[in-house]
């Protein structure tokens, strides 16, 4: 599970096996939520997260879309 960054406790990854569309996971402890980032940044769904902490997520997705993005075509273009 290729990590991305982590802020304010707030992981932010991708998991080995996904998929398109581009996406990431926030996790926190036991709770996780999923935003896609393309077509759209959009909670996809949420296990747990609080809503300030779904705030602040999208929020840094927004703030690190490029990077979110560069970093999926690097992990799952070099398989």
């Amino acid at each position: 599970m290729p990590t991305i960054f982590i802020i304010f406790g707030l992981h932010f990854m991708f998991f080995a096996n996904d998929h398109e569309p581009v996406h990431i996971h926030v996790v926190k402890g036991d709770a996780e939520a999923k935003f896609s980032i393309l077509p759209e940044i959009k909670l996809i769904y949420n296990h747990g997260l609080k809503a300030s902490e779904l705030k602040k997520s999208k929020s840094i997705i927004i703030e690190n879309e490029e990077i979110i993005i560069e970093r999926w075509n690097a992990f799952f273009n070099d398989k």
